[in-house]
């Protein structure tokens, strides 16, 4: 029983006790999944999108990104719930890099140039369990659209 509790605990821990960085960047990648498919369809922009933000954020290279992309769809698919990934981005990530995935997940969304009710909602709610307060979340929102050239 203890052996059960100490590695629900240590999930995603390695033995110095820091986040491993791949659980960290599947986390991510299931977030950036989950905001490109809330429209109905994850398209080749958004997973063009996905994927740069994936290379640049984590150092991959192309195919690396396109691996965590295929495991953010498959996590996906198993309907794996927002709070357990975006709690190990919360625990990883300092206040400002939680910002930073903030701005990533609004890039994705506005990737095919609309922003769908839907994306709006897991934007909220994602942003409240990552602890980002709303007046960064929308700085965030600004500069994505700014990057897409949608301003």
């Amino acid at each position: 029983m203890f052996d059960k509790l100490r590695a629900f605990l240590c999930a995603g821990k390695d033995e110095g006790g820091g986040h491993r960085s791949d659980s960290v960047s599947r986390a991510a990648a299931f977030l950036m999944v989950e905001a490109g498919t809330m429209d109905g369809a994850f398209d080749s922009v958004e997973r063009d999108r996905v994927r740069a933000l994936l290379s640049r954020r984590f150092s991959l290279d192309s195919g690396a990104a396109e691996g965590l992309i295929k495991e953010g769809e498959a996590m996906h698919e198993e309907a794996v719930g927002w709070y357990r990934q975006s709690r190990a981005l919360k625990d990883a990530f300092d206040y400002e890099e939680r910002v930073d995935m903030i701005e990533m997940l609004w890039e994705v969304a506005y990737a095919d140039g609309v922003l769908d009710d839907m994306e709006a909602n897991m934007m909220r709610r994602v942003a409240g369990l990552l602890y980002v307060e709303d007046v960064d979340s929308g700085a965030a929102r600004k500069r994505a659209m700014a990057n897409l050239g949608l301003e």
